[in-house]
């Protein structure tokens, strides 16, 4: 028999084809209403069409998350959420705005809805890296754990092939990661072997039609999300 710890970490996940409709219902089930949409450069035409379904709970748009979430980039965003009087976070696309939300979630303790548009899971995770002065650094605290994720699989579509194969074989590697971590267990393992089944049967369904929204096989009932959803 192997002694071990188990720790659930809260939050709220909704899965499946539309999900991203019932973003309203969530952002005032959290107690928000001022949301500020987050997202990247490229997806600043998407946050705006985000920002314009949810109507008066939306107040505003920064759309300068980048990588490794630079902490300029990160105060510049926490000055535009005062002075937009926001109170919560929405965070669209992947890894960058995810870790932007964090970010501001670390300073304002404001709460956080991810919709992640990639793979990696990082929304699913309380760890946080930043970069400062060019050196990044991570740290884990539930503080910047998302309460709400939207997992919306129509929201991949768009994404090119090369960045959908790159993006998994990264969820792969930290479903890897999980199998020899310090505090790994034997739930937390299973989670991860699933996981990257899930991928090795998907990925290559994806590079042959991108839009394919099909289970790869019966006994994965989840789709495209299936592996990132249970870790």
């Amino acid at each position: 028999m192997i002694n071990f710890t188990y720790d659930v970490l809260p939050g709220r996940v909704l899965f499946g084809v539309g999900v991203r409709e019932q973003l309203s219902i969530e952002i005032e089930r959290l107690g928000g209403a001022r949301a500020i949409i987050l997202c990247t450069a490229g997806q600043e035409r998407q946050a705006k069409e985000l920002a314009r379904k949810i109507g008066k709970l939306a107040a505003g748009v920064f759309s300068g998350a980048l990588m490794h979430t630079p902490s300029t980039v990160s105060e510049r965003a926490v000055a535009l959420v005062r002075s937009l009087n926001a109170d919560c976070t929405v965070a669209l696309g992947g890894g960058s705005s995810v870790g932007l939300g964090k970010a501001i979630a670390l300073r304002t303790e404001l709460p956080q809805v991810a919709i992640p548009t990639t793979y990696a899971g990082s929304e699913m995770t309380p760890i946080i890296g930043e970069t400062v002065g060019g050196l990044k650094t991570t740290k884990r605290t539930v503080k910047v754990l998302p309460e709400v994720v939207l997992y919306d699989p129509e929201l991949t579509f768009a994404l090119p092939v090369s960045v959908s194969i790159a993006s998994g074989i990264n969820a792969v590697a930290h479903a890897v990661e999980a199998l020899y971590a310090k505090d790994r267990n034997p739930i937390v393992s299973l989670m991860a072997e699933e996981s990257i089944r899930a991928f090795a049967l998907s990925l290559p369904l994806i590079v042959a039609n991108p839009t394919n929204i099909q289970p790869p096989s019966r006994g994965d009932p989840y789709g495209r999300f299936a592996a990132r959803d249970r870790l």
